[in-house]
């Protein structure tokens, strides 16, 4: 059950660490237990490429996590029927489907990348032998291997078929090109009506927010008691909104996996509150909130401009918090 490793490709005149890389691959090819095993092929260009993604049997990608810029090799060779064994980055994350390809996961096992590259080439290692090459080698009485047959047909159909330009320019057209001319219509309608609106809306808040101010916060005391999971509890802010009516506030309670060592901020939901009771200038807004999942959260309440014809946050990015 022989395996022969096809490697190719330039590194950059300044990249000394890829040079090296290629020339210890060359050294080792050259090695007498290791002819027609191994083999190195000069003068990569296009047209070397095109026959690569034609011929071979597996595309061998192991990118360093994250640092995959995409993986256009790898799509071009689904379309060819070739199945992928490449790290869980770049496209792979998109496109891997079990059993039309091999995976490593995106999960990094360890800190030092010398030990993750030693993990990562034992895994390797370890799925060529026990899983690539016997469904390559399990030959039917007609010769054929139908397992591996399977999988190239469904690396077409389930893989292949989701990276092609057509549904490139379906996503664009669908996910944003679409929305983004029926958002010009809207805006420049009636003689740029809408436009004028939003901004007499945005100066109107900027000038109040700094008067803006929370009065009072009624939360769950998480001190006193246990949070449990399909339990109702209530947390109210109440607000003075100075000259801005109630709906120009946006309240929400934002969760978070528990924030460790000042490490990075990972939202996992946000919950909008809603107007209850309006005093004036005092408005509150309330939540029942019933705990859906177990685990250990931090959640915190935040106030924000809402204009229901801003679709994203970012269109103005005032907040204030609870």
């Amino acid at each position: 059950r022989p395996v022969q490793f096809i490697f190719a490709g330039k590194a950059h005149p300044n990249d000394k660490p890829g040079q090296d890389l290629i020339k210890r691959i060359v050294e080792v090819a050259a090695m007498p237990q290791f002819v027609g095993k191994i083999l190195f092929l000069q003068n990569y260009d296009m047209e070397l490429a095109r026959r690569m993604v034609q011929g071979v049997d597996v595309w061998l990608n192991t990118p360093t996590r994250p640092l995959e810029a995409s993986g256009t090799s790898g799509e071009k060779c689904v379309m060819n029927g070739v199945l992928q064994f490449s790290v869980l980055d770049g496209w792979w994350v998109e496109g891997y489907k079990e059993g039309a390809g091999w995976m490593l996961p995106m999960e990094r096992t360890f800190a030092d990348q010398g030990y993750q590259d030693e993990l990562d080439a034992e895994m390797i290692y370890n799925t060529i032998e026990e899983q690539i090459v016997p469904k390559y080698y399990d030959r039917g009485s007609d010769g054929i291997p139908h397992q591996w047959v399977d999988s190239v047909k469904k690396c077409v159909a389930d893989i292949a078929s989701n990276f092609t330009t057509n549904r490139m320019l379906r996503d664009y057209e669908e996910r944003f090109y679409n929305k983004l001319a029926a958002r010009k219509r809207e805006i420049v309608e009636g003689g740029y009506k809408l436009a004028r609106e939003i901004a007499a809306w945005k100066r109107k808040v900027s000038a109040a927010w700094d008067k803006v101010r929370v009065i009072d916060v009624q939360r769950v005391r998480i001190d006193d008691e246990a949070i449990f999971v399909g339990e109702k509890y209530h947390f109210e802010v109440t607000v003075d909104i100075a000259n801005l009516r109630p709906e120009d506030i946006g309240v929400e309670m934002v969760i978070a996996q528990q924030i460790v060592g000042g490490g990075k901020v990972n939202v996992t939901r946000t919950i909008g509150l809603k107007h209850t009771k309006t005093d004036g200038s005092r408005v509150t807004y309330a939540l029942d909130y019933v705990p859906g999942e177990a685990g250990t959260f931090d959640v915190a309440l935040r106030l924000y401009p809402y204009n229901p014809h801003l679709p994203h946050r970012m269109d103005f990015a005032l907040v204030k918090w609870a």
